[in-house]
């Protein structure tokens, strides 16, 4: 049942490789099952405009693929790019609470991002949800220049423990399954956790951009 809603919504989806996708030999699956939607040349990362906001959805799996052209990509699309609001998203999270933790290897990524005064990073990976404060690449709080990431791996797969809590981190919930809704607004966001019927937990905000 699970694959044919998603399956429904495909169309209207702008994916992002896992690490579960490389369990196939160059993520072959992943880049079937999605095509050009993708991103061109199966490199699994490209750029789009969400009306004021401009939104990127990259490859953090620098394990198995050399991101060294995707940095030098994503500083050139930013550079082309001068929206007030940035947004990007991908799989392993900068930093997080949860089993896997921070994870150093998409540091070049986030770097890049803050240089250019990005807003809002979104991250899975871990299965559970954790909002962070705005921060800077070193992990140090930065109310007026630093990206806010989001960690949402709540989407059904089991939930696990937080074996930490990292810094500048608000908020975390490890028991509810559920989505993060964003607003994308002229000159910021509102973001709210829909938790699947039952679920109590919930998480809502807003901030401005840069």
């Amino acid at each position: 049942m699970l694959c044919t809603v998603l399956g429904r919504l495909k169309s209207g989806t702008r994916p992002s490789p896992g690490n579960h996708d490389y369990s196939t030999k160059g993520a072959a699956g992943y880049f079937g099952y999605f095509g050009s939607a993708a991103g061109p040349d199966r490199r699994g990362y490209y750029s789009y405009d969400v009306g004021a906001w401009h939104v990127l959805s990259l490859n953090s799996n620098c394990d198995v693929i050399d991101c060294r052209p995707e940095v030098q990509w994503l500083k050139d699309d930013l550079a082309e790019h001068r929206a007030r609001c940035t947004l990007a998203y991908w799989h392993h999270a900068r930093f997080s609470s949860g089993l896997h933790g921070s994870d150093p290897m998409t540091a070049p990524l986030y770097q890049v991002l803050y240089d250019a005064g990005a807003d809002v990073v979104l991250t899975g990976h871990d299965h559970d949800y954790e909002r962070f404060a705005p921060q800077d690449p070193a992990g140090r709080a930065d109310p007026i220049g630093g990206l806010r990431e989001f960690v949402v791996g709540t989407g059904g797969r089991s939930l696990r423990n937080f074996q930490s809590t990292a810094a500048n981190s608000q908020v975390r919930n490890r028991t509810t399954f559920g989505v993060l809704g964003l607003r994308l607004l002229p000159k910021g966001y509102e973001w709210r956790f829909l938790p699947v019927s039952g679920g109590t937990f919930t998480d809502a905000g807003s901030d401005s951009c840069h």
